[in-house]
Formats: structure tokens, sequence, C-alpha cells
């Protein structure tokens, strides 16, 4: 199958947007209905979207996405095949990180707006490609970074550029809970595979590969990448950053039986704004609640600003045995809704044609760190960024 052969004309883009033009409520169609996308759907449909189409290379997933799309939506087994469907105004990448360059810069082609799953991509160069792609077509795209929409996280990075924490030269961050094995789930219908793969290597059917792609290689990061995703965009986003200088990864053993990629680990980012940011991921750890399961603290010569899931506390300089926080902001709960303000924020964008909260080149940025992450992890090596080459070296 020759997908980037696949490249839809300038006049079914211009039918999209008139179709867009004439009924304010988003048509809608998914690609990728597992149980993310599932999800995704829901929150779509109670933003007010209309969720018309659903496509799944799976055939279980596929009528699973209907029944929750549940608006006599359209099924697909091809996502090219769903892009042809004029009606449709936007689409959502909720795919293996691998399979979401291509989709993205087909769906932009084809006239759609899109909302993309982080991470943006799993290579360095499909990242570029992407935000030509979106700008070239002027489509509105916002990758899945959901804090970016968060009331709370707003209010937070608001004091982290207010000055009172003077100059931050470091950042620490993690994120610890308890993962105990993958998925034994069996396939239980059809799966079209050679699809699935796409541009990963070529393997035998396997359902453990299948249900459990997040801890491959070659389709994504694990649990790394999954939570260093949010965790360095919010970093990247506090701190303005664009790119980093360099990055540093060192993991433990793998841990969890069949995974290839370690779920202790550590990461050190270095940034040409004179700070250095540190994220450890630890999901052999005992349990915590989602409210107590990561952390971020900004570092300042004045005061440490310490960003959690659903809440922050400000410790201005202090002489005592004990901090105190001077400023806090804890809301139980207000993680949830995140996605929803996020896909409100897209849906407004769609209509006033604005960029998104979470745009591409935000998502590009993140991703540079997170591919130069397991580039460093698999190497042992630390990896510098040429922002002027786009080009990793040692």
């Amino acid at each position: 199958m020759n997908r980037r052969s696949f490249v839809l004309t300038a006049g079914t883009a211009a039918a999209s947007s008139a179709a867009m033009g004439a009924n304010d409520r988003v048509r809608a169609g998914i690609i990728g209905s597992g149980g993310r996308g599932r999800l995704l759907t829901a929150e779509f449909k109670e933003v007010g979207a209309e969720m018309a189409a659903v496509c799944d290379v799976y055939q279980p997933n596929l009528e699973a996405g209907l029944k929750a799309a549940n608006t006599g939506a359209t099924g697909y087994s091809d996502y090219r095949r769903m892009l042809e469907d004029k009606s449709l105004d936007a689409v959502i990448v909720a795919t293996p990180d691998h399979w979401h360059a291509r989709m993205v810069i087909d769906a932009v082609n084809a006239g759609k707006d899109v909302y993309v799953e982080k991470p943006l991509c799993h290579k360095i160069d499909e990242g570029f490609e992407i935000v030509d792609a979106v700008r070239r077509t002027k489509r509105v795209v916002q990758v899945g970074m959901q804090r970016r929409s968060s009331p709370l996280f707003i209010e937070a990075r608001n004091v982290a550029n207010s000055g009172v924490l003077g100059d931050v030269r470091l950042v620490t961050s993690w994120w610890l809970n308890r993962q105990d094995g993958l998925s034994s789930a069996t396939l239980q219908g059809p799966l079209d595979w050679k699809q699935w793969l796409g541009t990963a290597p070529a393997r035998e059917m396997s359902s453990q590969r299948f249900f459990n792609w997040y801890y491959y290689w070659d389709y994504s990061g694990g649990l790394l990448i999954g939570q260093a995703a949010h965790v360095v965009d919010a970093i990247q986003w506090f701190m303005n950053s664009k790119h980093p200088a360099a990055v540093t990864c060192s993991g433990g053993r793998v841990n969890l039986a069949g995974a290839e990629i370690p779920e202790t680990a550590s990461i050190i980012i270095e940034y040409p704004e004179n700070y250095m940011a540190t994220f450890t991921l630890g999901y052999k750890a005992m349990r915590y609640s989602t409210s107590l399961d990561q952390m971020k603290q900004f570092h300042g010569s004045k005061a440490r600003l310490d960003v959690g899931r659903e809440g922050f506390r400000l410790f201005p300089e202090q002489t005592g045995l004990e901090l105190k926080a001077v400023k806090e902001d804890i809301q139980p709960g207000s993680f949830v809704p995140a996605t929803r303000q996020h896909i409100r924020n897209f849906l407004e964008c769609t209509k006033s044609r604005k960029d998104p909260n979470a745009p591409v080149e935000a998502g590009l940025a993140t991703a540079i760190v997170l591919c130069m992450t397991l580039d460093s992890l698999r190497s042992g090596r630390r990896l510098k960024w040429n922002a002027e080459t786009r080009r990793v070296e040692t």
C-alpha cells in the first residue's frame, strides 16, 4: 500500500470548507476507535460535534466505535476512504504513534481540520513535514496536550511568568505509579495487520504487539514517552521554550514481561534559555491517586512553584524548618474536564480559524525532545539538537 502517493485535490479541500460554512455543527470522523478513541468520541459529542464517521482496521474496535458514535455514522476500514467524504469538517487521530504523521498530513491535504493525540509524531522529520503541511493548507490542528486548555494550568503558568520566581535554572519533574504487566488480550475478530503496521517493520501478526503497541520501539516509546509528552510540554510552555539544546536519557532494566522499553527511566534536558529540566518515570513504584502521581517543580532564585496534576503551590524563600505556601490552588477532579476544554478550544478554532491552544509547533517542540529521548536511551549518548540544520548531533 503506497500511502505517500495518496494526495487529495484542492477541490476536495474547498468542498470541505464550504460544507463547514453551511453547517455550524462540526461533522467529525475518528481514526482509531480503541479505548482512547471512544473516549474522545464521547467528549466530542458532549461538546456538540456530530460524530459522522468511524475508522478502524480491527473489526471489533470499528463496531464499538460505531456504537459509541451512535449517530448513524459511516464505518470505514481504510482512513483514506474516510477522507474522501466531503461532508466531514474534521478528523480525530487516535491511532498508535507511528501513524500520526501520515494521517495528519493526508487529512489536512484533504481539507480537514485535525485533533491528533500526543505525541505529534514518532520521528523528528515527520514533525517538520506535519508543520509544513498544516501551514501550507491553512488547516487547524490541535495536539492532544490538554493541560494547555486547563484553567488551573493557565493560572499556574501566569504565576510562573509573573517574575515572582526570579531566575529559574532548574525544573525537576516526575510521574510515579505502578503497572504490573501487559495486556493478555487476544484477537476477537478480523484485523488488517498490514495496514496497521504501516511504515513499521514487517512482522508476523501478534496480538501482544497489537494490544500493547505502546511498549514497542516500532510504534511508540512506552510510558516514558506517553507521560513525558504531557510533562515536557508543560515545562516548555511555562518556560517559553521552543526546542532543547541537548537530551540525555538513562533507563533501568525492563520489568514488564514482553515490553521493550523500560518503565523506570530519567531524562535530562538542557535548554538554550540557560536552564535544565529533568523528568523521572517510575512505574514500579507504589500506586498513587491521579491527583498525586506527578509533579513539576520550578526552582527559582526567589521562590519555588510546584505544579501537580490538579493543583499548584508557590513557596517563597524561607529560613524556617517548614516550607509554607503563600499561594495555592488545589482542585481535586479538575484534570478530567481538561480534555473536554481542549476539544472545545479546537472546535471554536475550526470556526474562528485561529491557532488552537496546542498548535503543531508546540507539538513538534515536545516531539523533538521525546524522539531524542528514545535515541539517547538506546544509544547511551548525550545528544545535541542543531536548530539551524534540524538535525540531532552527538
